[in-house]
């Protein structure tokens, strides 16, 4: 309940943010620009990376450039599988994700990455992502940023001789996984931005007592204390029956966001185990009330 009532309120502020269309007059930077030779004052971008904590903002690269992103994720911090026993989740290695992506143009970015796959039935991912900003948010004239930002996994595990488990692979077609998401974003002011994140995942292959196709709604806010840091919240409300994914939970995160020339540095904790949507939002079995969310930390460095 208390998660739905979060979404809800993020949902709320967003759309009533979004029906604003008066010029922003207290944000100190901006990107200019000629289109059709009309000058473009732009607002700067609602959430500094192209990843918020585990989905994707509407923030793409500037042309030419090139990210490295470590992501980095451990074990429980309390709960049966924390506390001090495990040094708070310290012992234990979650997953980890090495990516690097490229801005083709100021509004395409590509990116590849790789994780071990942790706490869902799928490991050894590689992902691919494309990511296109269609709208970028205005001084004035254009109240909100949209992105459209497609995802692809494949795993290359080997695969289970278990014909029952969904590791088993019948076709090779079944080692796929799908997202499209549609991040809607807003900046107000210097300090506080907001968005929205429509979309769905299709995984080919799943268990009897799964969904193929799951839609969701994603909502996250930042507040930034100062131009370097910044406290960030995130959360994916999936639309899916509860009675047949009764052990899954809704993906829930909180960070600090440190950014200095260069660099992005967010340190995090999140009841998802796994990186990229086609894993947090269809595969997150843990639970924040039951102490079983995890420190993590993502690096992000500019060439």
């Amino acid at each position: 309940m208390l998660k739905t009532i979060i979404t809800q309120s993020f949902i709320c502020l967003a759309m009533l943010g979004f029906s604003q269309e008066e010029p922003i007059d207290d944000i100190d930077n901006f990107e200019e620009g000629v289109v059709d030779g009309v000058e473009e004052i732009y607002v700067e971008d609602a959430f500094t990376g192209s990843r918020i904590i585990n989905g994707h903002s509407t923030t793409t690269l500037e042309k030419g450039s090139l990210e490295v992103r470590i992501e980095h994720r451990f074990g429980d911090f309390a709960g049966v599988n924390g506390g001090t026993q495990q040094w708070f989740g310290l012992d234990n290695v979650a997953d980890i994700r090495l990516a690097i992506e490229y801005g083709i143009s100021n509004n395409l970015m590509i990116g590849l990455g790789r994780s071990k796959g942790s706490g869902t039935p799928y490991r050894s991912l590689v992902d691919g992502v494309l990511k296109y900003r269609v709208l970028q948010q205005k001084r004035s004239g254009m109240p909100i940023s949209l992105a459209v930002s497609g995802l692809a996994t494949y795993t290359y595990m080997t695969k289970s001789s278990d014909l029952t488990s969904v590791s088993s692979f019948p076709k090779e077609s079944h080692r796929l996984a799908y997202s499209l998401q549609l991040p809607i974003s807003k900046r107000f002011g210097k300090r506080l931005s907001l968005q929205l994140t429509p979309g769905f995942t299709h995984r080919n292959y799943v268990a009897a007592d799964d969904e193929n196709t799951l839609f969701n709604i994603g909502s996250a806010v930042k507040f930034s204390a100062s131009p370097t840091y910044a406290i960030i919240v995130e959360y994916y409300h999936v639309l899916a029956d509860k009675t047949i994914r009764a052990e899954n939970f809704n993906s829930l995160g909180v960070a600090l966001e440190i950014q200095t020339f260069g660099h992005i540095f967010t340190i995090n904790f999140t009841n998802s185990k796994g990186f990229g949507e086609t894993q947090f939002i269809t595969n997150t079995f843990s639970d924040w009330m039951e102490g079983q969310f995890r420190l993590g930390f993502a690096i992000g460095r500019y060439f």
